[in-house]
């Protein structure tokens, strides 16, 4: 049976989003996940939303536990995983408030913990990950945003840095001059994990500044992410509903 996986960014791990929904607190083997699991449905379609940064966006995204946020979907016998992210845009195209439904990421991060194998007592684990993220959950996310007539970009290479500061100017040419698309602190380790986990993950991204690459705009701030974010939070959430909607056909 299939059964969702949420992994909201900031403002969208509002449980209105379900119907009957109720609350459970979870342990894993890697400690607690980031926020209690609020389980529900939608559409016929049992989900469980976890809020990436905790309630109220108190973790700071190099101490978020995504081995035990991965972990604890796992253990609910969550199938597939859609997860929402603020990006900064590394291309012109890419503007404020479009949607990336990414296929590849790079992982710039450096105090993450990123597999569940710390050790190979078991058994030596290479995960392969040519194709990172679900082509089918892409494809449904891709249909849902364009059927709702958003700003849609069908491919995007993410590169998620440590954090919390943002790019230098120097960095920022450097990652478009590797390839990425766009940019943000949290999606690398999430993909990893969840790859490891045999879950199918996807990821919308919605680009809400343009990093600090372009001269002819301000650096960007937490203030304008979060402005940006907001105000088009409910169309990420309608994305999200679609999508789980025409899963539920599958």
């Amino acid at each position: 049976m299939t059964k969702i996986g949420i992994i909201g960014g900031s403002g969208l791990d509002d449980p209105k989003l379900l119907q009957e929904y109720r609350e459970i607190s979870v342990s894993t083997p890697y400690g607690a996940p980031s926020s209690p699991l609020t389980i529900g449905n939608l559409h016929g379609v049992e989900v469980v939303v976890l809020a990436r940064h905790g309630r109220g966006h108190v973790l700071s995204p190099t101490h978020i536990n995504n081995r035990a946020n991965i972990a604890s979907l796992k253990a609910q016998g969550v199938t597939h995983i859609l997860a929402t992210t603020a990006c900064g845009s590394l291309r012109e195209e890419i503007g404020r408030g479009h949607f990336v439904i990414l296929d590849q990421f790079i992982d710039f991060t450096r105090h993450r913990q990123v597999t569940h194998h710390d050790d190979f007592s078991t058994g030596i684990v290479h995960p392969s990950m040519p194709e990172p993220f679900d082509a089918k959950l892409r494809a449904a996310l891709i249909g849902a945003s364009r059927q709702l007539g958003f700003p849609t970009h069908e491919h995007g290479t993410v590169v998620t840095i440590e954090g919390p500061r943002f790019s230098t100017r120097a960095e920022s040419h450097m990652f478009r001059a590797w390839g990425a698309d766009v940019i943000n602190m949290s999606t690398a380790p999430e993909c990893i994990l969840a790859n490891e986990m045999g879950i199918p993950y996807a990821t919308v991204a919605m680009s809400t500044d343009y990093d600090c690459w372009k001269h002819d705009q301000e650096p960007v701030t937490w203030q304008e992410v979060l402005a940006v974010f907001s105000r088009n939070a409910e169309n990420v959430k309608q994305v999200l509903i679609e999508t789980i909607r025409s899963i539920g056909t599958w």
